[in-house]
């Protein structure tokens, strides 16, 4: 007789979010998890810290740049890298100790170990053999590795070895302009390096709006970040704690070297499936991902798969939601995700957001829409901020008025969002945004200013 009804592989946001809802829907359950704390990548290496740190870093780009632009006088702050690490290892602390604590109230056993996957319904972690009628592989991802460059997490690092550093590097290279590296540039450069992203794109944050990139990278590069794009890094060179940086030009194949303190290799991240044992049971794979059916199914009866192992965004929400729908499933409901509904966002400053189409997508599909844009410097709170840059950009259909897709660049953003998600998971019009009172002043004005100018036109510009 099995020993449990689920038993979840893995305890970042999709597993932990899985294993929490499994029990909440009567189901025993246990969850299996080799960190010494609870909450994955996520939690322990990756959003949360990362999060820590830009928030400490933009603090201080106010407090150096800002302050006495409102009349707040006096000695400028210094960075004290070490005590600001210790307040980032807190903030994860604070996180990872709450989950447990949620693991613990709802009575959730925490398998401490590696799991693999012996049969279906068998798990074994160490030396032990543990039971369930179902299983749920969510073991996430790890860093993407590239040809060349060797990471050692001390000078070349990736996004766990950046957010260790125990001083603030002279030069720093990014190999990659996706969110993770210029996140993560974005910190050091505030804290005073000189930074250089190298994409191998000829624009940054690939796959977004292209009018966002476009805006976005003029700002970073305002901001004092160096960009070369559109090349392709050859390998990486360390000597006596210093690194040299080859790459080629996509342009012209000329070759450049650049020196650097720190390289960080942001190329992505990859599905961490090692030593489950997916081969031997016959998992069916696709291009490196767990590969299952609309319902999270593998094709071994049982067996379950979520969050960054299986094709879709490799966001933590997006795992969290595959979690939940998973584990509803297992408990006999009808379990659902709404892949067409799932925000982004980079949490630099402006920050940058999305849900839904861009607009090169609906050209590409022959989609007649129209488009609703605004900019924050006709919003009266973002200007008090001096955060009047940037705008946001509403797709709507032609004919029906329903949202489609919204792009926004600017400050809250992340969570500006989140009010065009409620509205397209409804299937809002814009004009139901339009309608809609906002309070004044707010960001979110800019918000309902995007949606008039699907309209009759915007008011404030």
């Amino acid at each position: 007789m099995a020993e449990y009804d689920v038993i979840v592989i893995g305890a970042g946001p999709g597993g932990y979010v899985c294993a929490i809802r499994c029990a909440q829907l009567g189901l025993k359950t246990a969850c299996v998890e080799g960190r010494e704390t609870l909450g994955g990548t996520c939690l322990n290496v990756g959003c949360i810290p990362s999060k820590a740190m830009l928030h400490a870093s933009e603090l201080y780009h106010e407090a150096t740049d800002n302050f006495a632009k409102m009349g707040l006088m006096g000695k400028a702050p210094s960075v004290d890298l070490p005590k600001m690490l210790e307040y980032k290892q807190s903030t994860v602390k604070s996180n990872t100790d709450g989950i447990e604590f949620l693991f613990k109230k709802n009575k959730i056993d925490w398998i401490k170990g590696y799991g693999k996957i012996t049969a279906p319904g068998e798990v074994l972690v160490g030396n032990e053999t543990h039971k369930a009628k179902n299983i749920v592989i969510a073991t996430g991802s790890e860093a993407a590795s590239l040809p060349g460059v060797e990471v050692d997490e001390k000078v070349v690092v990736t996004s766990t070895g950046a957010l260790e550093l125990k001083k603030v590097p002279g030069k720093m290279v990014v190999i990659g302009g996706g969110v993770i590296g210029l996140e993560l540039g974005s910190v050091y450069s505030r804290l005073g390096s000189e930074v250089t992203v190298i994409e191998f794109m000829d624009h940054i944050i690939p796959g977004s709006d292209a009018e966002i990139s476009k805006q976005f990278l003029k700002m970073l590069k305002k901001q004092g970040l160096n960009f070369e794009l559109n090349c392709a890094v050859q390998g990486t060179e360390v000597k006596n704690n210093k690194a040299k940086v080859t790459y080629k030009s996509r342009k012209d194949d000329s070759e450049h070297v650049i020196d650097a303190d720190i390289v960080l290799l942001a190329t992505g991240r990859r599905p961490y499936t090692d030593a489950l044992g997916l081969e031997d049971l016959g998992i069916e794979m696709e291009r490196g991902m767990v590969k299952t059916n609309g319902h999270w199914k593998t094709n071994v009866d049982g067996i379950y798969a979520i969050g960054d192992v299986i094709a879709g965004p490799m966001l933590a929400h997006k795992a969290e939601d595959e979690g939940m729908a998973v584990a509803e499933t297992i408990a006999g409901q009808r379990g659902h995700v709404n892949y067409g509904v799932i925000p982004s966002v980079i949490y630099t400053h402006p920050e940058v957001a999305n849900v839904g189409a861009t607009e090169e997508q609906l050209k590409e599909e022959g989609r007649k829409y129209k488009v609703g844009k605004f900019p924050f410097m006709g919003n009266a709170r973002a200007k008090s901020h001096f955060a009047g840059e940037g705008f946001v950009k509403l797709l709507a259909d032609a004919e029906t008025d329903r949202i489609l897709g919204a792009h926004v660049i600017g400050p809250m953003a992340g969570d500006l969002i989140h009010e065009v998600c409620v509205a397209m998971e409804f299937g809002a019009a814009a004009e139901d945004l339009a309608r809609t009172c906002h309070a004044h002043p707010t960001f979110s004005e800019a918000m309902r200013e995007a949606a008039l100018a699907c309209g009759d036109g915007a008011i404030h510009a």
